[in-house]
């Protein structure tokens, strides 16, 4: 035991504590924060001793890739396409909602643990069984990817969030500008004022317009 660690007072540390402490420091403090030290201190350890559970920290953000993607609700067997996209495009936005750091991380480490490999065959095998080619169902799965992480990055960046939120904004907004100058933008912020405007509504509309478009027909 190193000196100064007290393993009376807390759980073995295995890998999946290891993974878990990742994820959690990431989602706090940004992926920028996670270094052995600090991860080390958050799990109430000598940063040496999470060597004996993980080679390096290159192991930790696959296995955090892993932990998010393992988050994502993929198709199940038989199911239709149409709906197992939709559901999947929703679980996703979700997850990584709640872990939007994970969007450049997931593209840049690929999938190499077996989680990851099974959400992308899981993915791709109910859209060939629904008569998608293999170059169409790629092309669904880029399309569906990119519009949800273009949402969550998108609403990352707002800052504003909830419905009362958007409506005081708009509120704010369309008392500072006139007819005269600005017609178009004050229409609309009138109509947002007059009708329940939400992120949730602009995603899934824009998702079921995508989702209509695609075809296994191509």
């Amino acid at each position: 035991m190193t000196l100064g660690e007290n393993t009376t007072t807390r759980p073995p540390l295995t890998r999946e504590r290891v993974f878990q402490a990742a994820l959690d420091l990431a989602d706090r403090d940004g992926l920028g924060a996670l270094t052995m030290r600090r991860l080390g201190a958050e799990l109430g350890v000598e940063a040496m001793s999470i060597y004996k559970h993980v080679a390096n920290k290159e192991e930790i953000l696959d296995g955090i890739v892993e932990v998010v993607v393992g988050e994502i609700e993929i198709p199940g067997e038989g199911a239709a396409w149409k709906e197992a996209m939709r559901r999947r495009a929703i679980s996703a936005r979700e997850v990584l909602s709640r872990h939007s750091w994970a969007i450049g991380l997931l593209e840049a480490r690929g999938a190499k643990g077996p989680i990851a490999l099974r959400y992308l065959n899981a993915v791709l095998g109910n859209l060939r069984s629904a008569g998608f080619s293999i170059e169409n169902a790629v092309h669904a799965f880029w399309v569906l990817d990119s519009f949800v992480y273009g949402q969550v990055i998108q609403e990352a960046s707002l800052p504003i969030g909830s419905s009362e939120e958007v409506t005081e904004a708009t509120g704010s907004i369309v008392e500072q500008i006139t007819t005269d100058e600005y017609p178009h933008l004050l229409e609309v912020g009138e109509h947002a004022l007059r009708s329940e405007y939400s992120v949730d509504i602009e995603f899934e509309f824009g998702l079921d317009l995508i989702l209509d478009a695609l075809s296994p027909l191509g």
